[in-house]
């Protein structure tokens, strides 16, 4: 039989239709080695609190919609495990610096919102390359790199969460949208940072980052988005007195003729098993 342990929950309960301010409620469960806190809560759930809300979806650190504030700190509940918390008590609430929807669950618009603003897509000035296009864009490895770690983002919202210029000043952008603001920027198949400067480049944007680095050490994909603040700012000032990167107006195009052949003349290793 699996040893367990018994753990007191506090979770912070708010029913906008029942409630004026939200209150706490305490749950005690006996949780083996391994439960994660989403797991628990789904126990809680079943057989103590029935009404109990929050919002999940993958159970695997891939969709981010599990993020609440455990034990006082932005984490992932389908990644964080109940006994490594190291603490009798568990204490569940929404996370910060978000409007609370009900119980556990978050209204992430702003996020959505100032992700959007940033115009987080490629942006070419040869738009018929865009409405037809005729091949695949050219990117070296080394191109690549240079945003790699950023496309990590799954937008769970725990960097705004943690962020204490976001706790002051709700119109910031955040280290979501303004880290993904450099990962387009800094990609050799986009022309958009003029385009994005009316967004990024104001009293809300990036200068107001102090880089208390928060936003980091909460990003459960090691996206470090502090970091990807202070390449943007670096990024801007370079563009703002004439030494920045040059980027072609039009984006270099493998030919679809020319894909084709390669994987024609592409040759497969020899088998070494099963002959």
């Amino acid at each position: 039989m699996t040893d367990t342990k018994q753990i007191t929950f506090r979770i912070r309960r708010y029913d906008p239709d029942l409630d004026t301010i939200p209150h706490w409620e305490e749950h005690k469960l006996n949780v083996p080695d391994g439960m994660t806190v989403l797991e628990a809560l789904q126990e809680i759930k079943a057989e103590q609190a029935p009404t109990l809300a929050w919002r999940s979806s993958c159970r695997m650190g891939v969709c981010g919609s599990c993020g609440m504030f455990i034990n006082h700190l932005p984490m992932l509940a389908c990644q964080t495990q109940v006994l490594h918390l190291g603490t009798d008590v568990v204490t569940v609430a929404p996370l910060p610096n978000y409007d609370n929807v009900k119980d556990l669950v978050p209204n992430l618009e702003p996020l959505i919102q100032k992700h959007a603003a940033i115009k987080p897509f490629i942006i070419l000035t040869n738009s018929k390359e865009i409405d037809e296009p005729t091949g695949e864009f050219i990117q070296t490895p080394e191109q690549r790199d240079e945003y790699s770690q950023f496309t990590f983002c799954i937008k769970c919202g725990l960097c705004l969460a943690a962020c204490p210029t976001v706790a002051t000043d709700p119109l910031f952008l955040g280290p979501q949208a303004l880290a993904q603001a450099y990962r387009y920027t800094v990609d050799n198949r986009d022309c958009g940072l003029q385009e994005r400067l009316e967004a990024i480049d104001a009293f809300h944007g990036p200068y107001q980052c102090h880089m208390a680095g928060a936003c980091s050490q909460a990003c459960p994909k090691g996206v470090d988005p502090a970091f990807g603040i202070q390449l943007l700012k670096r990024t801007l000032v370079l563009d703002s007195i004439g030494f920045g990167k040059k980027k072609s107006s039009v984006a270099k195009v493998m030919p679809l003729a020319d894909i084709v052949k390669q994987i024609e003349e592409f040759a497969p290793p020899p088998r070494t098993v099963g002959k």
